[in-house]
Order: structure tokens, then sequence, then C-alpha cells
């Protein structure tokens, strides 16, 4: 059986920084490890390469982007090679913008373990990097107005929370990350409470404390909610237009809730979409449809 190896102190300290849970990151690279090597070693790497080897190699990038999820390559490293026997260089930082050709890390550690590492480190990194660098795109457009991209719940299972943060590391921010720490009452559940005060009222009579977001589809919908007390409003399929009316509607009624935009948004629009006023952009694709970054590992040195 492939014997994996706890993570290093300070790759435990930077996954801690980065907001993430060292222990739980360690379980996705073991499972992952694990789905690799199907009960069984890395044939094409035991047989070719000399048990003893050692390399050095980088993780480099092959087109422009933005990257994220360098302290996960480096949980990789240090539970499939072991931080003793491995060394772990940052040559770059999450969240930093990257042309192709940029080496963003460097390792060094036996020639084998390397390479059965490799796929898994570079399938997290290379993810987590398209998602920061199309959040990076929109959160480019957004510049200069008051309106900030987030993210939806639409995200990989079991890859959540390394998803949200490397929407993070591409200038977004974060909705809620589950169903337990905020409440988002949409059509379905207005429809079963009998009406959007209903439905906040029970909101509220459950859990009185989390902050509670409610998705209307019209204006009237939007002046209820507000009367209602929520804290955020879901604007759903609003054109720009009418996001502009939903934006003096409130400044009318004095209320700070915040609005969020969704439905149907695009790149190409999303600049007339902050420029209404509005507080946030919910695009879920931010995290369903992302394409990878391709970024690749290459031996350097063999000794």
């Amino acid at each position: 059986m492939f014997a994996f190896h706890p993570l290093a102190a300070a790759t435990r300290d930077r996954l801690i920084g980065a907001g993430l849970d060292p222990d739980d990151v360690a379980a996705l690279v073991r499972s992952t490890i694990r789905e690799d090597l199907m009960g069984g070693v890395d044939v094409t790497s035991a047989a070719t390469i000399p048990a003893e080897q050692r390399s050095v190699a980088t993780f480099g990038a092959r087109e422009t982007g933005v990257v994220a999820g360098l302290p996960v390559a480096a949980a990789v490293i240090d539970t499939v090679c072991g931080a003793e026997a491995s060394e772990f260089e940052y040559l770059a930082a999450d969240g930093d913008r990257i042309e192709a050709g940029t080496e963003v890390a460097r390792v060094a550690a036996p020639t084998t373990l390397l390479l059965t590492a490799e796929r898994t480190a570079l399938n997290l990194l290379c993810r987590l990097s398209g998602v920061a660098s199309l959040t990076r795109r929109w959160a480019d457009q957004l510049a200069g107005t008051s309106a900030t991209v987030r993210d939806t719940r639409k995200t990989t299972p079991g890859l959540r929370a390394l998803e949200k943060y490397a929407v993070r590391c591409g200038g977004g921010a974060n909705h809620r990350f589950g169903l337990a720490d905020m409440a988002l009452v949409k059509d379905n559940h207005i429809a079963a409470a009998g009406g959007i005060t209903a439905a906040y009222d029970r909101v509220r009579a459950l859990a009185s404390s989390i902050p509670v977001e409610i998705e209307v589809d019209t204006l009237d919908g939007l002046r209820e909610a507000i009367a209602a007390g929520a804290d955020m409003v879901l604007i759903d399929n609003f054109t720009p237009e009418e996001m502009s009316e939903a934006v003096a509607l409130r400044d009318e009624l004095g209320s700070a809730v915040e609005l969020e935009a969704s439905g149907g948004l695009t790149l190409d629009t999303a600049r007339s979409v902050a420029e209404t006023g509005v507080d946030l952009i919910a695009v879920g694709e931010l995290t369903h449809s992302a394409r990878v970054l391709d970024l690749g590992l290459d031996l350097r040195v063999v000794f």
C-alpha cells in the first residue's frame, strides 16, 4: 500500500493563511492519489526510473492567466514525496498575474515520487488557476465601479472551498459556502411559504442572526423584500434599465439593502450592469464553466 506523508508545518501554515483547512486539503489529496494509483503503484515511473534518483522540476505557465493553488500543489508534494525528502520553493504567489513561460514553483524530490504526484498537483493547480483567471477577467471589467463579482454554490463537488479560494485570488468575493451560513430565499421557497414576507419571517424564526437574501423578479417584489427586512436582494433576470430602476427604488426607500444582479450575465455586458449601481454581480460560471489554465511540470535537473 502506498505510504502517505503528513503535511509540512510550512504548508499547513500557508493553507491556514489562505483560509483553507489543512486537514481537509490533505484528505482531498490522499483521495485523488488513491484514485490515480488504483490500489497499485505508478508502474511507468517504477519501471523506468532508478529508485534512488532525484530531480529538480519546475511548475510553469504555458499561457497568460492568474495563478491559484500553489499551497495545494505543495500539499500534494508533501503527501506523496514526504516533507523531509522534498523541497517546495514558491516562485510566485497566489493571485499573481503570470505570462506564458513564468515559473511559479520549483520542487526537488525523488523522481519516481515526483512523477507520481505530478498529475494530481497539476489537476488541482490548473483548475484553481483557471477559476482565478476567469474571475480576474470579470473583476477587470468591473474596475472603477462599486460592483463586485461574486460566486455561487455551483461548484465542483468536493472542491468548493478550493474553488471559492480561487475566486478570491482572482479578485472576486464569495457568496455563502453552504446551506447553513446564510439564507437565500428563492422563488420555490417563496411559493412554498406563501409569499416573500412569510418566507422571510419563517427564516428569521428559525435562524435569527444569519444574513438573509431574497430573490425577486419584479420591482414590487423588491419593495416587499426591503419592507420585510432582507439584508440583500437578488434581482434576477432584470435588464440593465430595470436594474437602474431597482437601485433608484432602493435609494428612494432609504434602504441600505445590497442589490445583487443575477441571470444571463456575460463579460460583454458586465460593465453596463455594474454601472447601474448594483452592489454585487452573481456569476455561476466562475466555478462551473472556468477553463483550466495550462501549466506544466518539467524536470530541469536529474541526479
